[in-house]
């Protein structure tokens, strides 16, 4: 019989990326258990092309999902982000607009309206780095911000109907 031989040590971030990945597929999971909480299933809103999840919570459509960013140095991190579209960005007086949206940004705590780059679409969005992130959070996060979705849309669309579509 042949002795035992040691294998080479593992690299610290060979550690960090089983670590990283190991998250990951735990926050997805609680995406999912989350996603059937409120009695959707995984066809009705997972799009395995984007890797996202995609429901309606009132008048507000919600969009969940795992945001990687890498590093140079060949680390990662991964963020829960979870998006709802509120309106378009109007034609006019837009600086009493993007006015509105900071003092709104100070009102809501935890969700923050934000404007992506080449888009002409507010967007109430969340977002967290997911290391050491529980269920419990995971929930709290995503409902918050379908709470807010759901009251800004209509509220700014009602406040400003002439300049959402």
């Amino acid at each position: 019989m042949e002795p035992i031989k040691n294998p080479a040590p593992a690299k610290p971030e060979d550690v960090q990326n089983a670590l990283a990945n190991e998250q990951y597929n735990r926050v997805q999971t609680m995406i999912q258990c989350y996603v059937e909480s409120i009695g959707l299933t995984k066809e009705q809103t997972y799009g395995a092309k984007n890797n996202n999840w995609l429901w309606k919570n009132g008048s507000a459509s919600i969009e969940v999902f795992i945001h990687t960013i890498n590093s140079p140095s060949g680390g990662r991190r991964d963020y829960l982000r979870v998006f709802s579209p509120l309106l378009e960005i109007p034609s006019n007086n837009l600086l009493g607009f993007y006015r509105h949206l900071l003092e709104l940004n100070d009102l809501r705590l935890g969700v923050k309206l934000c404007i992506a780059p080449n888009a002409q679409t507010v967007f109430a969005t969340y977002e967290r780095d997911i290391r050491g992130m529980d269920y419990q959070e995971l929930t709290t996060c995503i409902r918050d911000l379908e709470n807010w979705a759901d009251e800004l849309d209509d509220q700014l669309k009602a406040q400003f109907p002439n300049w959402s579509n």
